[in-house]
């Protein structure tokens, strides 16, 4: 595996600037340790998933759907975590 390649999977986690930015500057952002982590490794995830994505499957008619449901699967379990949509035992209130 190529390092720039592997560089790019770690591009989402630049999205946890945002809510560190919250938690610092506010009190209405109330991240602890454990939800960062979590979060980091839900967008690591994300990201090699669509890194393996983009190497293994060739034809951009395929890629598009698959990107698009794992996208997906990724919001439905943030989602689940942040709010409890589906009510299951691990449903953050």
């Amino acid at each position: 595996m190529n390092l720039s390649i592997s560089k790019k999977a770690l591009y989402p986690l630049a999205l946890l600037i945002i809510p560190l930015l919250g938690v610092l500057f506010t009190n209405v952002v109330e991240w602890g340790i454990f939800d960062f982590l979590l979060m980091s490794s839900l967008l690591l995830v994300l990201g090699i998933a669509i890194n393996l994505i983009l190497l293994n499957i060739k034809y951009y008619s395929k890629r598009i759907p698959i990107i698009f449901i794992v996208i997906l699967i990724f919001l439905l379990i943030w989602v689940e975590l942040a709010v409890g949509v589906f009510n299951t035992p691990f449903a953050g209130t």
